[in-house]
């Protein structure tokens, strides 16, 4: 098993969870209340692209880590998760549009649709909530 930094996965964690339990308040509300609060709206982007960042981040470490090739963006360091048989295959497809999620918030925010956020929000949030699970599986085998 590879060593990791896990001080270094543990705080990028508890950023991941820092934005999640915002984002949990925000996914509380109605669709209607979440789009005509556009500090909400704003806020849950950016603690969006905080949790996203964070995954990435870890993605990238344990991938350095564990001796997988160099991942080409963002997205493709989670097919290497992938390939190194530390995440399923139809997670890591989740995973991926994930981080493309990322690039358009990040790189084309004048075309995201803040109705995508909020069903981001409602739905798929989960998939961050359970790449913690195997983020933490992970370290803690190590």
């Amino acid at each position: 098993m590879p060593e990791f930094n896990v001080d270094r996965i543990r705080q990028l964690l508890g950023e991941i969870n820092s934005s999640l339990h915002k984002l949990n308040g925000y996914a509380e509300l109605s669709e209607k209340e979440f789009l005509l609060n556009i500090d909400k709206v704003d806020s849950a982007k950016y603690n969006l692209i905080v949790a996203i960042e964070g995954a990435i981040d870890i993605c990238n470490h344990i991938v350095a880590r564990a001796g997988g090739r160099a991942p080409h963006d963002h997205a493709d360091c989670f097919e290497v998760l992938r390939e190194l048989k530390i995440l399923s295959d139809d997670f890591v497809e989740r995973l991926k549009s994930m981080a493309k999620f990322r690039n358009l918030l990040v790189h084309l925010y004048w075309k995201v649709d803040d109705r995508k956020v909020f069903q981001i929000l409602k739905t798929d949030i989960q998939d961050i909530k359970e790449y913690i699970k195997e983020i933490n599986k992970l370290i803690v085998e190590d």
